[in-house]
């Protein structure tokens, strides 16, 4: 029998070292995510030095070494921080909301929804510049978000967190194969698409990072403003009224942050898969239940487990590489099986 996942108590009783200890690990992920971002620049196909990546940051000579760094691995850095930042927050966002710890924008079906709209525009509209990636990529996580919590809220009890998780599963699925389905019947479409599937950062678009650093900027400030009502929302939609949480502002707030920077992330990237799911897990080890430093956490690390991810897709094949999404596909996956053998789940 499957046991009920209770709802979270408000953050006030958190543990004063617990606490106190908050700043500390915040500082220690954000050298964590530099020397993250340093090893991004510098590991690849032709290793290179610290020095060598600082003299190209500084004073670039023309060199190939130099030209390597700020014309590819800055930008596909800069792109990996991007769209990890918004994988871990909108994850975040989604366990928060939902009060269910498996869900992520992968297990609920946002990011496929949101693939099989770019599929579509791919295939069948001859879609091919980033701007239009990005637009395609919005309706398709509305809809798929809709979908999912139309098709869970039906029956008695409503959207509970194992019916939201399944309904997730059943309709990424079915969205991950009709887009591959696409991808195969056009080989004009599949060469499109098949690295973007995979979910990569490599050799993305000109004006990529251009695109969609506003939205990614916009959908995460959104996402801040709504910590203080989620920490209420966990008491239930009765305690959180009575503490004065306009309930109806706070998820409409974070389903458009969520649409936002899943939007976002898989138009540029590709659907990529757990870090929705693995970021905020580890973090609470640190922060508790307590958005207001869940999201800043998830804003950190989530761009270091993406670079990571990607520096060891360039390692395991070398000199070839693998898609992040395959890399972080690999973890995740005994981390969701971890997740679902435990018998209780710890509270968000």
């Amino acid at each position: 029998m499957t046991r009920a996942l209770a709802p979270a108590p408000l953050v006030c009783g958190a543990a004063p070292a617990r606490r106190r200890s908050r700043p500390l690990w915040l500082a220690a992920s954000l050298l964590l995510l530099a020397a993250t971002c340093i090893a991004s620049l510098a590991v690849g196909s032709a290793q290179l030095s610290p020095a060598t990546v600082w003299e190209a940051l500084t004073a670039p000579d023309g060199s190939i070494d130099h030209v390597t760094i700020v014309t590819l691995r800055v930008p596909r850095t800069v792109l990996g921080v991007l769209v990890g930042a918004a994988l871990a927050v909108s994850g975040a966002l989604i366990q928060g909301l939902t009060r269910n710890p498996l869900a992520d924008p992968g297990i609920l079906g946002v990011n496929a929804g949101a693939g099989f709209a770019i599929s579509v525009g791919v295939a069948v509209l001859g879609v091919t510049r980033i701007q239009d990636y990005l637009w395609l990529g919005f309706v398709g996580a509305v809809v798929a978000a809709a979908l999912v919590y139309g098709i869970a809220s039906r029956g008695a009890g409503g959207a509970t967190p194992v019916r939201l998780t399944l309904v997730g599963i059943a309709l990424g699925a079915v969205f991950m194969g009709v887009s591959q389905t696409l991808a195969l019947l056009s080989t004009q479409t599949f060469d499109r698409m098949r690295f973007w599937g995979a979910g990569t950062i490599a050799d993305r678009p000109a004006g990529t990072i251009e695109t969609i650093w506003p939205v990614i900027v916009i959908g995460l400030l959104l996402a801040c403003t709504t910590a203080r009502g989620m920490n209420a929302l966990a008491l239930g939609d009765d305690l959180a009224r009575s503490v004065g949480t306009r309930i109806e502002v706070t998820r409409g707030a974070g389903l458009v942050a969520i649409t936002l920077l899943c939007g976002a992330a898989t138009a540029a990237a590709g659907p990529i898969g757990f870090v929705g799911l693995m970021i905020p897990h580890a973090v609470r080890f640190v922060t508790g239940p307590d958005q207001r430093w869940i999201l800043p956490f998830s804003l950190t690390l989530g761009p270091v487990l993406v670079l990571a991810s990607d520096i060891l897709g360039r390692l395991i094949v070398w000199p070839a590489e693998l898609q992040v999404g395959v890399v972080t596909a690999f973890i995740g996956a005994p981390v969701l099986i971890a997740l679902v053998r435990r018998t209780r789940v710890g509270a968000l």
